[in-house]
């Protein structure tokens, strides 16, 4: 399977997981659910009583204020401990009583007791409930004849597994679901499971760790791919409706409660937003795993192409052809599918990014923030080349500005989950490997846990809107929003770097390098550099900017865009040859700390890792390493005590 098709999703969510069975019907015997309750609060009580008289009653009056002074006292400095710059307070509100849900996320590395030898997270106790058997369903999608068939029409039908867990008669039972196309996919001798054997993605840990906590799983194919009829819409409204369909079929049926959460990485992650595209009211949370926001938005940064983009419609079509009559479904955006992405890279000047609205169809995000109801988790690597960080910023902000409760999990791993320390130890320098082995999330099991009983079952404590972000040495911190709240922008001017080279194209390329630094750096936000150039006589250009810590020649991050695209976003303008501008690029999101005395070094080239050579670049431009041109660097100062920093569980070391 080609890498363009996520070929590690399929490897993880089709791949049969037949332990995942054995351990359900392994399970005990059904019992009552132990609840979630919520936390008491806590708080300082001062009663201050005065009786008798004379100088007992003086000394007691002095007593009693050097007890209120000292009690005021360490009320301060215990604020002082939690109160994090970005505005956000540490919940330490906990007792040696606390159940393993309700420990606060401070004090997890210190007091849980987790299974570290597992593949993947898992919560400190099994369950009570067996797991029964799977059923499967068709559900019936009413779709707009522009969304019909072009090719073989029948009736349109989501397919769906079903497991349920063996509750007391009477008792509604939530959904979590995931959807994509990789079930029972790809050519006849290289095809994946079927919907109804769990995957090993999102589906069999589902049904090990929540379906005995009273959770069903259901797994569904989208259209066009297993049991699913009608053509594959790649994320293209045909798919989003029947999405919709089956979020309606799940949170309506009689043994449901009404709540439906949808789960998934990468393709399945992309699903969840579509499915939060709709005002759907049984759609009560989603957990967007480096799930893009949008196709166009995916493939393209500032104008850049990724070289599967050119490609990545067709390889989706080709991949489900078996020789059957199945091969006949043709949706009308097949057609267009294939193209949008040449003209895109020719001709976006020209209109040949808007001459049809595929790109516009498939881009979920505006009709989430306009339509959804629910609530959002959203899990992302810093290091993911597959569906880049910055699909989740300025993202979670904008979830919060519309009203729509987020959190954020955000690690230094690749296009991963956030519990899989096998893939994880697999990292290079530079590329998340500083980070390890304290980038894996032994309690994101946990996080779940929390998550689903409040937003699912209107259980326990409802969940702060927060982000925990991990820097590239391995630290974890928990922020209110990011970029912090209080982060501030350091300026500076690349005439201030000692340069090599002035010409980027093809065969050319620009070293930058600082001063050392006074002083330590802790940058947490999305970078820019704006870059005065000229180009040459062709009528365009492109520039890859990857940054380093120059003293260790250690890969930080990395920025790229089209000169059609100056200005950022995907509106592209026309290029004259030798006329001046100003490209004002924007780095992935980084969380990174500079010691001081290193140096920042700065690389131009013409292109770099996945994405393609601009159509000017045997010709390129020439960078002008002058006062208008800058780094910005968004920095915050987090000291060693403050209530922002946090240890995650990790496995004890054993004494040699």
């Amino acid at each position: 399977m080609d890498e363009t098709l996520e070929a590690e999703l399929i490897a993880e969510d089709g791949a049969p997981a037949p332990a995942a069975m054995a351990a359900a019907a392994a399970a005990g015997p059904a019992a009552a659910v132990r609840p979630s309750p919520e936390d008491s609060e806590r708080g300082f009580a001062n009663s201050l009583e005065t009786t008798g008289a004379g100088h007992r009653r003086e000394l007691r009056q002095l007593n009693l204020a050097l007890v209120a002074t000292a009690g005021i006292v360490v009320l301060f400095l215990i604020l002082a401990g939690v109160w994090s710059a970005s505005g956000w307070a540490a919940n330490f509100s906990s007792s040696e009583n606390d159940e393993w849900w309700q420990i606060p996320l401070h004090q997890r590395a210190s007091r849980l007791d987790l299974n570290f030898t597992a593949d993947r997270s898992q919560l400190p106790e099994a369950g009570p409930y067996e797991v029964l058997p799977y059923t499967e369903h068709f559900v019936a999608v009413d779709l707009p004849l522009a969304e019909r068939d072009a090719g073989y029409p029948e009736d349109p039908v989501m397919h769906l597994a079903l497991w349920m867990p063996a509750v007391p008669e009477g008792t509604l039972v939530p959904v979590i679901a995931t959807i994509h196309p990789y079930y029972d996919f790809g050519s006849p001798d290289d095809k994946t499971t079927p919907n109804t054997e769990p995957d090993r993605g999102v589906g069999a840990w589902v049904l090990e760790q929540f379906v005995p906590y009273g959770y069903a799983l259901a797994q569904v194919s989208t259209f066009g791919t297993g049991k699913s009829t009608h053509c594959q819409d790649v994320k293209g409204r045909g798919e989003q409706i029947g999405i919709d369909a089956v979020v309606t079929w799940l949170g309506s049926q009689e043994w449901s409660n009404g709540k439906v959460g949808i789960m998934g990485k990468s393709y399945a992650g992309t699903t969840t937003w579509e499915a939060a595209q709709f005002e759907n009211e049984y759609l009560a949370t989603i957990v967007p795993i480096s799930g893009s926001i949008g196709v166009q938005q995916m493939f393209y940064r500032n104008g850049s192409s990724e070289s599967r983009a050119m490609v990545y419609d067709l390889l989706y079509e080709g991949a489900t052809v078996d020789g059957d009559t199945d091969d006949i479904r043709i949706c009308s955006d097949d057609l267009l599918g294939p193209a949008s992405p040449f003209t895109t890279y020719a001709a976006a000047e020209l209109g040949g990014d808007r001459w049809n609205d595929y790109w516009e169809e498939r881009y979920h995000l505006p009709d989430v923030l306009q339509n959804y109801n629910g609530s959002v988790y959203l899990v992302w690597g810093l290091q993911d080349w597959n569906v880049d960080p910055y699909h989740a910023f300025p993202t979670y902000q904008m979830l919060i500005d519309a009203g729509i409760d987020a959190r954020a999990f955000i690690g230094q791993w690749g296009h991963n989950y956030p519990d899989q320390p096998d893939r994880h130890a697999s990292l290079s320098s530079g590329y998340g490997a500083e980070a390890y082995p304290n980038m894996t999330r032994f309690d994101w099991a946990i996080e779940l846990y929390n998550w689903f009983n409040w937003y699912l079952k209107g259980e326990g404590q409802k969940p702060e809107n927060q982000v925990q972000i991990q820097t590239n040495d391995g630290r974890w911190h928990v922020e209110a929003t990011w970029p912090p709240a209080d982060m501030e922008w350091e300026i500076m001017t690349l005439d201030s770097f000692e340069a090599q080279g002035n010409w980027v194209s093809a065969t050319n390329s620009i070293t930058l390098e600082s001063q050392p630094l006074q002083q330590e750096l802790h940058i947490s936000g999305l970078p820019t550099l704006h870059l005065s150039v000229r180009p040459g006589t062709c009528n365009g250009g492109q520039i890859f900017a990857t940054l380093y810590d120059g003293t260790d020649d250690l890969r930080l991050g990395h920025a790229v865009m089209d000169l059609r695209y100056r200005d950022g976003g995907y509106e592209a303008k026309p290029v004259l040859p030798y006329n001046d501008y100003l490209m004002q690029m924007e780095f992935n999101p980084l969380d990174v700390v500079l010691p001081a005395g290193h140096t920042l070094r700065i690389e131009l080239t013409e292109s770099g890792e996945d994405y393609l050579p601009a159509p000017c670049a045997l010709v390129g431009m020439a960078v002008e390493v002058d006062s208008a041109s800058a780094l910005g660097l968004p920095l915050i100062t987090r000291t060693v005590a403050a209530g922002a920093w946090f240890d995650v569980p990790q496995p004890k070391s054993t004494p040699a």
